[in-house]
């Protein structure tokens, strides 16, 4: 598992990322190749350079000392030198090999143990964000879903009943306590919308991305442009994920990006969900060299790897950023629960 770096660009997008296990254990194989092959070069021009002198030696002696004893003896005792040289640089060059090798082997080795414990430690803090993330998840549908079900009906009985209260002898304080119980329950709706949206829950993704779309152009004046070809309910984890992901980049473009139009697209192709965000905004910022990783782009590629997809951010040519996430289509399971949404239990 690649474990990326992130600059302080508004979304904190990869800027620089690293080199995986197999490139890093490939260069220490072309490093070794290298030696290798320079090891062998160096043996095969002493031992071409040691043949010569033998017989540059050889053919000296023939020439001054034809046939004589002298010359029988130097000529042999050049012979033995030159052989003892090669067998010293054949040792030599052996040592080397195997140093090479061994070293080799030993880079190679503390390559993978490191690479294996960063990929231990990079499993267990997914591991510990996905939980932090799925944990949140369920406290905000259970925190909506008792605010929409049971503090809004409550309020929405304290108003009846203010309602049937007789006018007279209370003044303006009976109208008022109807205002202040409105507003009260206006807030609550709207907090539990903020937490877990019911659309999404009752109509699915679709339906929940089109009034995410809309409310977020009333609240921002960023025009957004919807489409989608989606016809069917999604599983529960994809739906929820997505949803999360396109409310995420939506808050990302209001607040980084300047943009003034925005589009998000929801396409369903040979069993593989795409899902686009598009803003006409200044894109990523030039990266300045300090780490400040964005939590907001963590927990979308947290959620996308989560769905066994991945997820895409680039500057576009005619300006803006696109962000993109490839996710494969889950089966919808008929018999699947829905969760308890209450605290108890």
């Amino acid at each position: 598992m690649d474990l990326p770096n992130t600059s302080n660009s508004p979304l904190g997008l990869v800027t620089d990322p690293p080199m995986s296990r197999s490139k890093v254990v490939r260069v220490a194989l072309i490093g070794f190749a290298l030696v290798v092959g320079f090891v062998l070069l160096a043996a095969y021009l002493g031992y071409r350079g040691s043949d010569r002198i033998q017989d540059t030696a050889s053919a000296l002696v023939r020439e001054h000392l034809l046939q004589s004893e002298r010359g029988v003896q130097l000529e042999a005792m050049i012979e033995q030198q030159t052989q003892e040289l090669i067998d010293n640089l054949a040792w030599v060059l052996g040592l080397c090999f195997l140093l090479a090798a061994t070293t080799a082997g030993l880079t190679v080795w503390i390559i993978n143990r490191a690479f294996a414990k960063l990929e231990w430690q990079a499993t267990e803090l997914t591991h510990v964000s996905w939980h932090l993330i799925d944990t949140h998840e369920k406290m905000a549908r259970r925190f909506a879903h008792e605010m929409h079900d049971e503090l809004g009906q409550s309020l929405s009985g304290l108003r009846r009943i203010l309602s049937r209260l007789p006018a007279t002898g209370s003044g303006n304080i009976r109208q008022e306590s109807i205002e202040i119980v409105d507003e009260v329950l206006q807030s609550v709706r709207k907090l539990a919308q903020s937490l877990r949206p019911v659309i999404l829950d009752d109509f699915g993704l679709d339906s929940s991305l089109r009034w995410l779309c809309e409310r977020f152009t009333q609240r921002t004046q960023i025009a957004v442009e919807y489409s989608s070809n989606l016809t069917q309910r999604l599983a529960e984890v994809e739906e929820t994920h997505l949803f999360r992901i396109t409310q995420e980049a939506l808050t990302n473009i209001a607040r980084h990006s300047e943009a003034t139009q925005a589009s998000v697209s929801l396409q369903l192709t040979d069993q593989l969900i795409q899902l686009e965000i598009v803003d006409n905004g200044h894109g990523l910022l030039p990266a300045s060299g300090e780490k400040n990783p964005s939590l907001g782009m963590v927990g979308m590629r947290a959620r996308a790897r989560q769905l066994e997809g991945e997820l895409m951010v680039e500057n576009r040519k005619e300006g803006g950023l696109r962000l993109r996430v490839e996710v494969p289509l889950q089966k919808v399971d008929p018999n699947a629960e829905q969760e308890d949404s209450s605290f108890v239990g």
